[in-house]
């Protein structure tokens, strides 16, 4: 049998898998969640960030230190975290959320966290439905960056 054969491949699995265990949240949801009091981590690269702008009160990790981040047992946790808070609302996102699926999963069941979710359609889809975005470069400099 061949791999095309067995069905989708690892990965697509895994992000299946993923997606079932997980609240996903669409952009609108995600912005009252976070009115609410949920911390909402972006997981894009800063060149992402520069490039496309920053969700105002979204909290910045970069994806390789998200575990001690969010370990709210760690004395590298992010300072919005309490100790122990394992029932704060989490919500991750990158730029088309896919590897928020897969981030969300993971601490979930490496942490022990308990509400940790991802936003449908990532960054992209936030910026669609017309949610606040802070651009971090100005026009003379985004022109300088694509050049």
């Amino acid at each position: 049998m061949t791999a095309e054969a067995a069905g989708p491949d690892v990965i697509s699995r895994q992000l299946a898998r993923a997606r079932e265990r997980i609240r996903r949240y669409r952009p609108e949801e995600a912005a009252l969640a976070m009115e609410r009091g949920s911390l909402l981590v972006d997981l894009r690269p800063l060149e992402y960030r520069l490039r496309f702008g920053e969700i105002p009160g979204a909290v910045t990790v970069s994806r390789h230190v998200l575990e001690w981040r969010l370990d709210v047992s760690s004395e590298w946790r992010l300072k919005e975290l309490a100790a122990g808070d394992a029932d704060r609302e989490i919500i991750l996102i990158c730029n088309e959320g896919y590897t928020s699926s897969l981030a969300a999963w993971q601490v979930t069941e490496l942490l022990g966290l308990r509400e940790v979710g991802d936003v449908t359609g990532g960054f992209a889809a936030w910026r669609a439905a017309g949610l606040p975005v802070t651009p971090r470069l100005g026009p003379q400099q985004e022109s300088v960056q694509r050049t």
